[in-house]
Order: structure tokens, then C-alpha cells, then sequence
């Protein structure tokens, strides 16, 4: 499968990663449209693609991401008002789609962070399977502080990351964290000195573009189905889920690996 790049957002596929950029750094990543429906089909893509075993996002420049652009959107729109209703329309098939799809796609997910992560811009970044800060980085919810209400699933993911006190903090007080802060908070992955984030992500995503690409997209599943089951539902998706990696070349690959008392060699099938 072809990852193109567009404008603002790099996409090439490295080996077994599909390695995203965002490339605005003028405007601090912040996403417009044509950056989210590339970010939405390349994740798609990707989930389908056999070939891509990790998926790495990162900025261009100093900043991650700043969110979405809604003031070049704004100046663009200015000479006519959009009908009643457009936000609501539009959402589903944009920010609203983005972020399902992040925590979905059965490919790890892996974003480097530094500088701003904010509103979409953060909430990408907490939906990704692994979350690798700065620890001076600034992460922030802007919407109270801008008079309107969180979208792409900020009120969702922030109470189950960090709970409810800590959740309204952040989203009602737009408390701004720290990479570091947001570590301990056990909001994010691992925060390290800005100095260190590429490699120590590249580090995460390298172990699992070599790891058993069928279970850890299984099990990633399984996590987040989850959240909403209950048990005796929840063990059914796990039967489910064993059955099918158990059918996979890299689970024959572990057993051997095993027997011999050797790493194994997965491949990804």
C-alpha cells in the first residue's frame, strides 16, 4: 500500500513502521483538515496493510501538535456563515473518527512528544498505545479557557487515564502539565529529557515491530473491549482472541523458540 504525504503531514513506511509526521511546525503542528483525513486514511490503511507492524507519530520542529486549527478555519469560513449544525455533522467523519481509529486499529501505536500537545493535538497523543514526552513538554486542554467543550474524546479518555479529580483539573481548570507531571500522573507512557525522545521511542516501537504483530493486535483489542464488558462477555472475546493467535505463524514461532531455548523470531503473520 502507498502512504503519500500530503500537505502537512509526512508518511512513509520504514521497514515494518509506518512513520507519521506532522509538518506545520510555522503553526506548531496544529491539524487542518487535509491533515486529519490523510492521518484518518493512513491509519486505515495501516490497519489492513500486512506489512506495517507499528505505527510512530511525531512533529516537525519543536512542538508536537497544538491542536486543531479552528483560526485558519475561521478566517477561511468568515465571509459566510456556516448552517446551524455544521460542527455537529462534520465531527464524525474528522476528529471524531480520528481518535476511534487510533485506539482500534490493531497496530501499536506509538507518539514522541515534544513541546505542545494540546486539545486534538493531546488527545491523539493519549489515545496512541504508547506515549513517549519530554518531560518539559506542555500538555494542555484549552476548550474552558476558550469558552467551549472538549471534542475528539477528551472527556472519555482523561477519567480513565487519570480519573475523575484529576480529569476535571485538567479539563474544567485547563491545568497545563508537564511531560514529567504527566508521567507520574500515569497520563502518559514515560516522560525523559527532551534530549532522549526520538530514541526512546524509536526503542518502544522497534520492540514492537519485532514482537507477535497478530497478539499484540489482539491484545490491544481485548483491552479496550474491555472497558465496557463485563466479565463472563469480556472471557468470551478472550477465547476469541486465543484462538486466533494461536493459529498464527509467530505463536508456532514462540513455542519453538521455547522448546529450543532461544529469543524467538517473530515475523509478524
Amino acid at each position: 500500500m502507498n502512504y503519500e504525504p500530503t500537505d502537512g503531514l509526512d508518511a512513509r513506511l520504514d521497514g515494518g513502521a509506518l512513520r507519521i509526521t506532522l509538518d506545520r511546525p510555522e503553526k506548531r503542528n496544529a491539524l487542518d483538515d487535509v491533515m486529519v483525513d490523510a492521518l484518518i486514511d493512513h491509519l486505515d490503511r495501516a490497519n489492513q496493510d500486512e506489512d506495517v507492524r507499528v505505527i510512530v507519530v511525531d512533529g516537525r520542529g519543536e512542538d508536537f501538535c497544538a491542536g486543531f486549527d479552528i483560526v485558519s478555519r475561521n478566517a477561511v469560513a468568515s465571509d459566510r456563515k456556516p448552517r446551524v449544525g455544521s460542527i455537529q455533522r462534520r465531527l464524525p467523519a474528522q476528529a471524531h473518527r480520528l481518535i476511534p481509529l487510533v485506539l482500534s486499529t490493531q497496530v501499536p501505536v506509538v507518539c514522541a512528544v515534544r513541546g505542545w500537545a494540546a486539545g486534538l493535538g493531546l488527545h491523539l497523543a493519549l489515545a496512541a498505545d504508547f506515549c513517549i514526552a519530554a518531560s518539559d513538554a506542555r500538555l494542555w486542554e484549552p476548550f474552558a479557557t476558550r469558552g467551549f467543550t472538549p471534542d475528539s474524546g477528551g472527556t472519555w479518555l482523561l477519567p480513565r487515564l487519570v480519573g475523575m479529580a484529576r480529569a476535571k483539573d485538567l479539563l474544567l481548570l485547563g491545568v497545563e502539565l508537564s511531560g514529567a507531571d504527566a508521567a507520574s500522573w500515569g497520563l502518559i507512557h514515560r516522560s525523559v529529557d527532551v534530549s532522549r525522545v526520538a530514541d526512546e521511542a524509536e526503542g518502544v516501537a522497534r520492540r514492537l515491530a519485532d514482537g507477535p504483530t497478530v497478539a499484540l493486535g489482539l491484545t490491544k483489542w481485548l483491552v479496550h473491549q474491555g472497558a465496557g464488558l463485563d466479565l463472563e462477555r469480556h472471557l468470551a472475546n478472550e477465547a476469541l482472541a486465543m484462538e486466533l493467535s494461536s493459529r498464527s505463524n509467530d505463536f508456532r514461532e514462540g513455542i519453538a523458540a521455547m522448546r529450543e531455548k532461544r529469543a524467538p523470531r517473530f515475523e509478524g503473520r
